[in-house]
């Protein structure tokens, strides 16, 4: 009778992790300056308007630019796609036995890591 009830909740606890997998939304979204997600401009003018179009256009990006002469200038997205963001690069942590980088010859533990 024991082995039962220890199955019955081993099944339950498989069940609810299933569940909540399940439950869980992982929504992807599509590269900036694509067809599903085409980059946003608010432009003030008319003359900008034409230059910021003319940009996407010679890049091949898909954009939606729109004409708002009340409205602040927003090319926070034309940003994004011109000066994309790079990757940093993590230094290599000095291991507890490594030398110390002080240059004392002890190990680093022994020396500026306490």
């Amino acid at each position: 009778m024991a082995n039962r009830i220890a199955d019955i909740g081993k099944m339950k606890n498989i069940v609810d992790r299933e569940n909540r997998l399940r439950n869980v939304e992982v929504r992807k979204t599509a590269k900036l300056g694509t067809e599903k997600n085409p980059a946003v401009v608010h432009v003030r003018t008319d003359k900008r308007f034409k230059e910021v179009t003319s940009l996407f256009k010679e890049k091949g990006w898909k954009c939606k630019v729109l004409l708002e002469p009340d409205q602040p200038e927003d090319i926070t997205d034309l940003e994004r796609l011109l000066n994309p963001l790079k990757p940093t690069r993590v230094e290599k942590k000095l291991g507890r036995n490594e030398p110390c980088s002080c240059g004392s010859g002890k190990k680093y533990k022994n020396c500026c890591g306490q």
